[in-house]
């Protein structure tokens, strides 16, 4: 192709991936991504140390460990959690003032801008209570560690600008969730797509070699075989059907789950005496349920696994479905720190796998695991608005065969749809405090087109 041809199309000679791009840029990249892998690394060597600790069996055991477990170290546990939850956010909050932040709130108003001892502390506190059981997602820890680390690069480089500076914090984030789960496909996707809201070309490159780079770093700790062990799931026209049948459904079990995410956030208690008291009531209440109910307890990963492989009765799940939901909304609003990508897993899972009882007495053949496969990526694309991401995620969380990309992608496709025709946003949005949404400091991401790096 000639060098005088111009196309507003990126990927022709002169607007390619690396345009505009300085080496300086580049070697922030790389900084950032082996820091990601190895707080990715050290986050989930302090998580099993701390689920050893206080459940005496090994951390690869956790929901036999508190299946286990006497009831009065049920309560002892969750008590000495909510504890730490109420102590570890003031301190949080007396060291950074916005206690840390959320990422969404800083890459879209805040100037992707996070303080870096504050968010370490957060993630701390994160993956201990998390350890402990509540009910909130561990990749908020190292997410918060990517991030901040970006940010704090970034104020000590005056020659990157505000754009740069936006990709490069999420591309941090996107790889601390790559590192702890081992999905650097989907930790990318996961950047562009859910965080920054494009997937525009020229932003591809950075976020993916910040995902591998962190991926591969935290192999010290992390093993690279996939997060969930399911069997190998062969495609079936039943299941297409029921994905275009369940995907509107999971749309709306995803729209109801991300209001009550809104409405916990915005019930976070604000005074100094309910920040402290708060988590220790509800982790206590949540001790209480997991005498019944020791699913409850942790971030989902152990039950998404035994749902993935149908080892759960119809009727514990419908218990479970209904209560995993409001126990981790409840530490969402006692202002604990933590994650909603597993938790949200989980209740897609639980959804599938339920719906999928159903439809075998219709139709009959396919494994229950499928359905919860297929349902947990609606669920989580319509929850995140990212139907790509969620899709690849779902993939490489599980090392599939790719057998059943077709179901899973018209699944999450149709739920996300549903979602946005509600005016539902993602989990991430939802979190965004009145404060900062009334007193945005920064614009909203960039789009497609400012995307583009300038030559």
């Amino acid at each position: 192709m000639p060098r005088s041809f111009t196309s507003p199309q990126a990927n022709v000679p002169g607007l390619g991936i690396l345009a505009g791009y300085t080496a300086r840029f580049w070697a922030l990249v790389v900084a950032v991504g082996v820091a990601a892998g190895l707080a990715g690394a050290g986050f989930i060597a302090l998580l099993n140390l701390v689920e050893r600790t206080a459940w005496q069996r090994p951390a690869s055991r956790f929901l036999a460990a508190v299946t286990a477990a006497s009831p009065s170290r049920l309560l002892l546990v969750l008590l000495a959690a909510g504890v730490i939850a109420g102590g570890g956010t003031l301190i949080v909050r007396r060291l950074g003032g916005s206690g840390g932040g959320e990422i969404s709130e800083a890459i879209w108003l805040r100037g992707a801008r996070l303080e870096l001892l504050p968010s370490l502390l957060r993630g701390v506190v994160s993956i201990v209570t998390v350890g402990m059981g509540a009910s909130l997602g561990r990749e908020a820890a190292p997410q918060l560690a990517g991030a901040a680390t970006a940010s704090e690069l970034c104020d000590r480089s005056s020659a990157i600008t505000q754009r740069e500076r936006r990709l490069l914090v999420a591309a941090g984030a996107g790889a601390g969730m790559a590192a702890v789960y081992n999905v650097p496909l989907g930790g990318a996707l996961f950047a562009l797509e859910v965080l920054l809201g494009t997937l525009a070309l020229p932003l591809v490159a950075p976020a993916l070699l910040t995902s591998l780079i962190a991926t591969a770093v935290a192999w010290i700790v992390v093993p690279s075989a996939a997060t969930y062990a399911v069997p190998t799931y062969h495609v079936a026209a039943s299941q297409i059907v029921w994905a275009a049948l369940a995907g509107p459904l999971a749309g709306l079990v995803a729209v109801a789950w991300v209001r009550m995410v809104t409405a916990a956030n915005r019930s976070r208690p604000t005074r100094r005496a309910p920040r402290m008291l708060a988590p220790a009531i509800v982790f206590v209440a949540l001790g209480a349920l997991a005498i019944r109910f020791p699913q409850l307890l942790g971030n989902g990963k152990d039950l998404a696994q035994v749902v993935l492989v149908g080892r759960l009765s119809v009727g514990l799940l419908a218990v479970l479905v209904v209560l995993k939901p409001l126990v981790t909304s409840a530490c969402l609003g006692s202002g604990s720190p933590g994650g909603l990508f597993t938790p949200s897993l989980a209740l897609g899972v639980l959804f599938g796998a339920l719906l999928g009882h159903a439809w075998s007495v219709v139709w009959p053949g396919s494994p229950i695991g499928a359905y919860a496969l297929i349902g947990g990526g609606a669920v989580l694309a319509a929850a995140m608005q990212g139907p790509l991401s969620a899709t690849v995620l779902m993939l490489e969380l599980t090392h599939s065969n790719g057998a059943l990309t077709v179901p899973l992608l018209l699944g999450a496709c149709l739920a996300t749809v549903v979602a946005r025709l509600l005016g539902s946003p993602s989990i991430y949005s939802a979190r965004l405090s009145d404060e900062a949404t009334e007193n945005p400091t920064e614009r909203p991401p960039i789009s497609a087109v400012e995307a583009r790096p300038t030559t």
